[in-house]
């Protein structure tokens, strides 16, 4: 009989077995599903399963880059503890896991933004006895040039893409910078209309509560606004190594078209956020 991509799934995620042993397990069984995790379970290939619930706290933060130097991929390993995130089994499938991203047609995402094979980790929580997953990736493809920074604890790094200059030092200072500031877009062009409306209402009211003239208001709004820009957009930021001049001052000509950063377990506390 044909075992369907949907049985494989739902086995996998009742099993936390790799979809190649589920389908195998499956048409061992003969597509009868309480077979097939007694077929996983005697194999002891499900033994992922037990340990799904448990919190992945831990983990690296994975840094590539191509060759050529206009690939780099940064993505997140998770698991339970430090002992095990630095370890050599551990760190050996954190740097495959960038290489094979960077031979993706992908750009930024999570898990389930990726091919399950590349993101099955049952094997590797098999051998090492804690739960583990993949978070998230990014990765920037370009024709100019990559700046690439990593914390040397491993649990942080950003790249950028500069156009209009071939300085690779320069663009290094600028990913060290992301990393550290972590601005939320390049320029204020990129935040959304409804925010900043939001951002100018709340300075108009304050100004008008502390009394202000209106054509004050309006100037206070502005000024407010500016400095608002200085803490999340990366051109007016601060540079973090000469903080008297901006990020845009130190890029001179050149201009940052893109930049990507993960920082360890940023992305769960940022769901959990959500969902507060």
């Amino acid at each position: 009989m044909g075992i369907t991509a949907s049985q494989v799934k739902e086995l996998r995620e009742k099993t936390g077995a790799g979809m190649m042993d589920c389908k195998k397990a499956l048409v061992e069984s003969g597509g009868d599903e309480e077979k097939a995790i007694m077929y996983l379970r005697e194999k002891g290939l499900s033994k992922a399963a037990k340990k799904a619930g448990r919190a992945t706290s831990e983990g690296l933060v994975t840094p590539y880059v191509s060759e050529d130097g206009k690939t780099a991929v940064i993505s997140e390993l998770l698991c339970e503890t430090d002992f095990v995130a630095k370890g050599d089994d551990f760190k050996s499938f954190a740097a495959a896991l960038s290489e094979k991203i960077a031979g993706l047609d992908v750009t930024a995402g999570a898990a389930e933004d990726l091919p399950a094979e590349v993101a099955d980790v049952t094997d590797l929580i098999a051998k090492l006895g804690e739960n583990m997953g993949v978070g998230r990736f990014a990765k920037i493809t370009t024709d100019g040039v990559l700046g690439l920074y990593s914390h040397s604890n491993n649990k942080l790094s950003a790249i950028v893409e500069l156009k209009g200059s071939d300085d690779v030092e320069l663009a290094k200072d600028i990913a060290m910078h992301v990393a550290a500031m972590n601005p939320s877009c390049i320029t204020s062009d990129e935040l959304p209309q409804d925010i900043l409306e939001k951002e100018k209402a709340l300075y108009l009211k304050q100004a008008m509560d502390e009394g202000k003239p209106e054509n004050i208001a309006e100037k206070i709004v502005m000024g407010r606004l500016n400095k608002y820009f200085s803490e999340v957009c990366l051109v007016n930021q601060a540079f973090i190594k000469e903080d008297k001049k901006s990020v845009k001052d130190i890029l001179g000509g050149a201009e940052v078209a893109s930049f990507q950063r993960i920082a360890l377990g940023e992305g769960a506390k940022a769901e959990e956020s959500d969902e507060d």
